[in-house]
């Protein structure tokens, strides 16, 4: 700890666009971590991880799970009949008749001052804030493996709809109410690309991470970060409970899972906690249950130019990210601090690396005002 302290008193001072401002000759650490933006370069944050041997590396530090943490879930596998099958026997406690109240309180969070957005309801069942969003002028799309909750959303609400097939996808179908702004196809969802359903400038995904089986979050989220346009909203419900209790669905996804799922292509915060215990719980055999209600800010702009650098931790990885992030908002014209997304990066640093900082930081500022070339620049100097 005592190693912790006197390290803290010798980190440098970080600024918007402009590198590293030293005033005296810095003490870098190998194990000193810092944040940036990816689009703008701005040096959000600084923080240490534990050195080795001072303690195991946490799941937040090192984005990976312990069996210990899900319990039994880890292993467990829901199939596609097992859930049509709760919906032909009726056995579907997790939906609900009303609007979730989250979704009412934090409506502003998703649209953000929008209208006419693209909404996106992964696995949405028959989900009565599909027709609620829609009657506010937006555009609704949703996925749903079962064709009889599909049918029994348009008939719960009165209202006409069209069959067709889905041509790319071998045996879908998509619903389409015949005012054309509420869309449902029913297929896995992992047979969608934003080739067949665009993308989307909002999600409500509430019962679906949950449900998706824990060995198959990492393709999930993949996909969902390939349906959505850059600077989107994405609210996510999860739950909170003892996972040995209780074997799911739904699934209990720990914060860090999450952070490792989206973190890299999202700001992620927690809005609220919601004490939502009740009787059925308490057969379940639990003695807490907390619905959790996260935004994810995302934005998708670096993610090709950030994989494709040589070495994804290296120094060199990280300018090629910096500079492709700030020339492209140059172009753009959106240099002003703080109009992109914040997608942040963690990278280590050392004692070498400072003068490749200091030369990134002055390009940054060349880009700020307006006059940085990179052919004269491409010496580093």
């Amino acid at each position: 700890m005592e190693r912790h302290q006197n390290l803290k008193s010798r980190l440098p001072l970080y600024c918007s666009f402009g590198g590293l401002q030293l005033s005296k000759e810095p003490h870098f650490d190998d194990h000193q971590m810092i944040t940036v933006c990816c689009c703008c370069g701005t040096f959000l944050t600084k923080k240490l991880q534990a050195f080795p041997g001072d303690m195991d590396h946490s799941a937040d530090a090192s984005g990976l799970l312990e069996g210990s943490d899900i319990g039994s879930q880890k292993e467990r596998v829901v199939t596609e009949e097992e859930w049509l099958q709760k919906w032909e026997m009726g056995n579907i406690g997790f939906h609900k008749e009303q609007r979730h109240p989250l979704l009412q309180k934090y409506l502003d969070v998703l649209l953000n001052g929008r209208s006419g957005l693209r909404i996106f309801f992964p696995l949405c069942g028959k989900a009565v804030e599909m027709k609620w969003l829609a009657d506010m002028g937006h555009t609704v799309v949703g996925v749903e493996v079962s064709e009889q909750a599909v049918k029994e959303f348009f008939s719960d609400h009165s209202l006409p709809y069209c069959e067709e097939p889905v041509p790319e996808i071998s045996g879908a179908k998509m619903f389409q109410s015949t005012s054309g702004n509420i869309s449902l196809y029913c297929c896995s969802i992992y047979d969608l690309s934003s080739s067949i359903v665009g993308k989307f400038d909002g999600v409500w995904d509430r019962g679906a991470l949950v449900a998706v089986n824990p060995c198959d979050r990492q393709r999930y989220a993949s996909l969902m970060i390939s349906l959505v346009e850059k600077n989107s909203s994405y609210l996510l419900v999860t739950v909170s409970y003892d996972p040995n209790k209780h074997k799911g669905p739904p699934f209990y996804v720990p914060e860090s899972e999450i952070k490792s799922l989206f973190g890299n292509c999202c700001e992620i915060r927690c809005l609220e906690k919601v004490d939502d215990f009740s009787e059925r719980h308490r057969q379940w055999g639990l003695d807490y249950f907390l619905e959790l209600l996260l935004v994810d800010a995302v934005c998708l702009a670096l993610c090709n130019s950030s994989s494709s650098a040589s070495s994804p931790g290296s120094v060199a990885a990280v300018v090629q990210t910096l500079f492709s992030g700030t020339l492209a908002l140059h172009q753009a014209g959106q240099r002003e601090e703080g109009s992109c997304c914040k997608l942040v990066l963690s990278i280590p640093v050392n004692s070498c690396q400072v003068k490749s900082w200091q030369r990134v930081g002055k390009a940054r500022q060349q880009l700020s005002r307006g006059n940085y070339h990179p052919a004269r620049n491409a010496g580093g100097k």
